[in-house]
């Protein structure tokens, strides 16, 4: 794999700059795999990245059904951010933020991480009560969270209205200051880069069309392009993780419903930081671009259209116009929809199935990009070894029969 640095940019200005290597390799599927990966996101990358650099597992494929990162990693609002509330969450998703900010230097690629601070709005004494225990249980946890004054809030956010005659007024924040964004296309591209340079196959246009089965194992899945056997079998195909598990002949419990986002036409730098209000189910931060990027709460029906509902999206602005009315004027460029996949207490599933050789990730609902990382760690550890990463046990799929749920439903002070 050709390092980038500033002497390779030299060096490659005096050719003019055509003896650049591909990023990554295009290969036909090899006939067998010790590992197959189902889905070209940003965890199933980081899954086969860290499955060849930390477990020297290189004989492995990742199977994308369209192209690298079409899937909710090019689809999601690029936030990352660890304040969680129970001690099952911090730890995974703290675990993910580390990774984050050392991550443009262990792949070699820019993802151009920027922790600018994540802002959480309180409007309520409901709302202040809550952003304070997780301010408390977070410290408990080693994670940093800040509680801040409505003015301290405007004066970290300056385009932030306090104006009392709001519906709801802005009574504080919590802030947790090495959150922030990353560019998610560059977070895929980057992996998928790091892992082929490790020998790892990344097939696009390979779309699995079945699990094949010797009695209770995994032995290989049927494609568009032909069958491929594979000893291990990692799903990680985020809101249709149902559709391919029923492949294998199990039921998972998850539903999919459409998350919306949406950006405006770009601007000169005015927005610092990444601004939420699990209140008022908005949210928002300004890309290098110059876009306002805006989100909201999922659609309240099951669906896989990638395209949602007319009415999140003017909630949502009603929302970011009262309490940024300096962005009244700004036109709306395009919107969009990602497929998420939720679960009964609003964790993921990492682990095992009852199936020998074959291993789920999913159930991430609208926090799946800020674990991009961690969660890829976690779960090649898991596939690996074949017993959870100790980060990862909590997450297991039998904490539904067991009732050990992590509930995060409420909890998560985001708008699931």
């Amino acid at each position: 794999m050709q390092r980038y640095s500033i002497f390779a940019l030299a060096r490659n200005a005096l050719s003019g700059h055509e003896q650049w290597q591909p990023v990554w390799r295009s290969p036909e599927p090899r006939p067998a795999y010790d590992v197959v990966i189902v889905g070209a996101g940003g965890h199933g990358l980081a899954t086969a990245y860290y499955l060849a650099k930390v477990h020297k597992v290189t004989n492995v494929a990742v199977l994308e059904k369209g192209w690298l990162g079409g899937g909710n990693t090019g689809r999601n609002t690029t936030i990352c951010r660890s304040n969680y509330l129970y001690d099952e969450s911090a730890a995974l998703y703290d675990h993910a933020l580390k990774l984050w900010e050392g991550l443009t230097d262990d792949l070699n690629y820019n993802v151009m991480f920027s922790p600018r601070g994540v802002m959480m709005l309180a409007h309520t004494v409901h709302d202040v009560q809550s952003a304070q225990r997780h301010i408390h249980a977070n410290r408990l946890n080693g994670v940093d969270n800040d509680w801040l004054s409505a003015e301290e809030a405007k004066a970290f956010c300056p385009p932030l209205s306090l104006r009392p005659q709001m519906r709801y007024p802005v009574l504080g924040a919590a802030l947790q200051r090495r959150g922030g964004t990353a560019r998610h296309d560059a977070v895929a591209w980057g992996y998928a880069r790091a892992a082929d340079g490790l020998g790892v196959d990344v097939i696009q246009n390979c779309e699995v069309t079945g699990v094949r089965r010797e009695g209770d194992r995994v032995t290989g899945v049927e494609t568009t392009r032909g069958f491929i056997g594979a000893k291990r079998i990692g799903v990680v195909t985020a809101g249709h993780t149902s559709v391919v598990m029923q492949m294998a002949g199990l039921r998972m419990p998850l539903e999919s419903v459409p998350l919306q986002a949406l950006v405006s036409e770009p601007v000169k730098p005015c927005f610092p930081c990444v601004v939420m209000s699990n209140t008022i189910h908005a949210y928002i931060s300004q890309s290098d671009k110059g876009e306002l990027v805006i989100g909201a709460g999922s659609d309240q029906y099951i669906s896989y259209a990638q395209r949602g509902s007319f009415q999140v999206i003017e909630h949502t602005l009603e929302a970011i116009c009262e309490l940024f009315p300096i962005f009244r004027r700004m036109r709306m460029l395009r919107q969009w929809a990602g497929i998420v996949d939720i679960t009964a207490d609003r964790s993921p599933i990492i682990g095992k199935t009852p199936l020998q050789g074959l291993y789920v990730n999913c159930g991430w609902g609208t926090g799946g990009f800020k674990a991009t990382p961690g969660s890829g760690h976690i779960f090649a550890h898991t596939i690996a070894t074949g017993e959870p990463h100790p980060i990862a046990a909590p997450f297991s799929l039998d904490r539904f029969t067991t009732g050990r749920l992590i509930d995060e439903a409420a909890a998560a002070a985001v708008a699931h």
